[in-house]
């Protein structure tokens, strides 16, 4: 069973960074696909950013391209989020979650596609 941390979150102006993190234990993680989810008030949980554990390979939702930066150091079994130029409306909060280790992940950017699931950290931007 993987178990999945997530640190970093808190409250930024409007232009801010923020670097999330995501500490894995529990299986091996280094081997499997990780992303980040957010999830805004009265709003669903929406994919944000995954990355790849073979190549590195990484995909973003449109509306974070070229501000955010999914990360990963498999040394440590962590993956991060670099969030820079922050908006109100990235206000959510997001979780950290990974794909079952052996299991095939087709790009698929959906909440069901991710087997594990961290408990999340708020990020609130100001205006």
């Amino acid at each position: 069973q993987v178990q999945l941390v997530e640190s970093g979150g808190g409250l930024v102006q409007a232009g801010g960074s923020l670097r999330l993190s995501c500490a894995a234990s529990g299986g091996t993680v280094s081997t499997t696909v990780m992303g980040w989810f957010r999830q805004a008030p009265e709003k669903d949980r929406e994919f944000v950013a995954a990355i790849s554990w073979s190549r590195g390979l990484t995909y973003y939702t449109d509306s974070v391209k070229g501000r955010f930066t999914i990360g990963r150091d498999n040394t440590k079994n962590t993956v991060y989020l670099q969030m820079n130029s922050l908006k109100p409306e990235d206000t959510a909060v997001y979780s950290c979650a990974a794909v079952k280790p052996g299991k095939a992940w087709a790009q698929d950017r959906s909440v069901a596609s991710f087997d594990y699931w961290g408990q999340g950290t708020l990020v609130t931007v100001s205006s």
